[in-house]
This record gives structure tokens, C-alpha cells and sequence, in this order.
């Protein structure tokens, strides 16, 4: 879909986006999911369809079928590394680029963000690279080249922790564990310090993430919400564009980068 059937830029926005200081973008499943990244609401063929994707992606599962559980990651992991960012996560990287502080915090466990060019990202459900031991927590590096797997899916048993043997697992956060504090705590001191919070391609229903966008309106942010579907959460923003991120931030920050170089200074 073109940018140009998105929904309108208010200039009220472009003003707040303009003069902020400190901006911080909070994405999710959605943003992934335009560049080809597999979200837990897809459906799933092969191995995969005779399982729910939330039954996958628990501590209990890997210890009852730690093959299956790995193998199930390999094929998301090769999903990821096959994806490439898209307008809107190269309008991010764009904007980091201009504004005096931009930190992305991101429900999604792939690199595109990094790919695209941001340095500042807040994984807050961890990384499918940052793998580890599940008895030491010993990092695990991966091979760096792009799982073969096949759709259908296979099992495949985990490597094997060289410093004491346990199994390595995903550096994901599965259902029933908690947010790491070194990751939500910097996500929160970012939400209270933000003049823009711009929520994108998720919900944000899930707590505790849910709690981040109540703390940067706390704070006296403009908030701004952009998704192709209505929320729960839209009355409680300032703007709401409807429209995919690939369609809404590059036409967003083209239009903030226009407005700046006719008003020079970034108060």
C-alpha cells in the first residue's frame, strides 16, 4: 500500500516531533511483520501446525521437547535473517541520525532495527541470537550463516554448552518469565524522559511493556500511535495515524525533516 493512502500527518505532530529532544519509539510485532518476520498470530503448516505457537515458546515446553522447541527457533531464526528492513525501519535509522536522542524499545526478537542502521535498541523480549545456557546462562554464539531449515519444520536437538554441558537455549523471553530489569529499567527511565512517544505495530496491551507509553504520558509526552487497525488504547494518545509503519514514518519524519530545514534549531 503507498504512503500516500496512510492516513494524514497532523502538523500539530510535526511541531511536537521537531522541537523534541528525546523521542522514543516503541515497536512491535506488526513492524516486523511487513518485512516477512512470522508473528505468533500466523498460521503455522508442517511440524509447526500440530502445535500452539505459545505452547512452543515456554520454559516448560523446552524441557519436555528440547528439540522441538530448538528446531522451532532455528526456522525462526532463518525467517529472520532472510528479512530485510523495510521504509520504515530505514525512516528510523534516519531519524536517529538527526535527532539529538531517539531509543527504539522493541517487542521483537530480530535484528532488523540494527540492520536498518539504530544503534540505541531495547529488546525487551530479548534476541533470537543472544542464545545461552540454560543451566550456567553462558552466552552461546551462533554460526553466523542463515539456517537451512526446511518449511515443514524438524527437530533438532540444541548444542550443548561448552563450559559446562547444559543445553544452550533461545535468548528469548518465553511465557511465564519476567522482563530482564537490565532491559525495562532503561526502557522506563527512556519513557520518563521522552518529549514523543510514537507506539507502533502494536497493541500494547501486554504488561509490564504496556505500562511504558502511561509513564511517558505521565511524563507530558506527545504520544502518537500507528497502526493500520484501532486499539483499545487510541483515546488515551494525542494522534493516531492509521496506517502500516512502512507507510506512516517515512512520510512522518520526511515531513518533520522538511518542516526543520525551513526553521533551523531543534529547541
Amino acid at each position: 500500500m503507498p504512503v500516500a493512502d496512510a492516513a494524514p500527518i497532523p502538523l500539530g505532530l510535526i511541531e511536537s516531533l521537531r522541537s523534541a529532544r528525546r523521542i522514543c519509539v516503541f515497536s512491535g510485532a506488526g513492524m516486523s511483520a511487513e518485512s516477512g518476520v512470522p508473528t505468533f498470530r500466523d498460521a503455522l503448516t508442517g511440524l509447526w501446525e500440530r502445535f500452539d505457537a505459545e505452547r512452543l515458546a515456554t520454559p516448560e515446553a523446552f524441557h519436555r521437547d528440547p528439540s522441538l522447541v530448538w528446531g522451532w527457533y532455528e526456522w525462526r531464526r532463518m525467517k529472520m535473517r532472510l528479512a530485510q528492513p523495510h521504509a520504515g525501519h530505514r525512516a528510523l535509522a534516519g531519524l536517529e541520525r538527526r535527532a539529538a536522542q531517539l531509543t527504539v524499545i522493541t517487542q521483537n526478537v530480530d535484528d532488523l532495527h540494527e540492520r536498518a542502521g539504530n544503534t540505541n535498541v531495547l529488546h525487551l523480549h530479548g534476541s533470537l541470537e543472544a542464545t545461552r545456557c540454560v543451566r550456567c546462562a553462558a552466552p552461546f554464539a551462533l554460526p553466523a550463516d542463515i539456517p537451512q531449515e526446511p518449511e515443514g519444520g524438524r527437530r533438532i536437538e540444541p548444542p550443548r554448552c561448552a563450559s559446562c554441558g547444559g543445553r544452550v537455549r533461545p535468548g528469548v523471553v518465553w511465557f511465564g518469565e519476567s522482563l530482564p530489569m537490565p532491559i525495562l529499567q532503561p526502557a522506563h527511565d527512556a519513557a520518563a524522559a521522552c518529549d514523543v512517544w510514537i507506539t507502533v505495530g502494536t497493541s500494547g496491551l501486554v504488561y509490564p511493556a504496556a505500562e511504558l507509553p502511561l509513564v511517558a504520558a505521565r511524563a507530558g509526552a506527545t504520544l502518537v500511535q500507528i497502526n493500520p487497525l484501532p486499539t483499545p488504547l487510541d483515546a488515551h494518545y494525542d494522534h493516531v495515524l492509521s496506517g502500516t509503519a512502512a507507510q506512516c514514518l517515512p512520510e512522518l519524519f520526511a515531513q518533520e525533516r522538511d518542516r526543520a530545514s525551513l526553521q533551523p534549531g531543534r529547541s
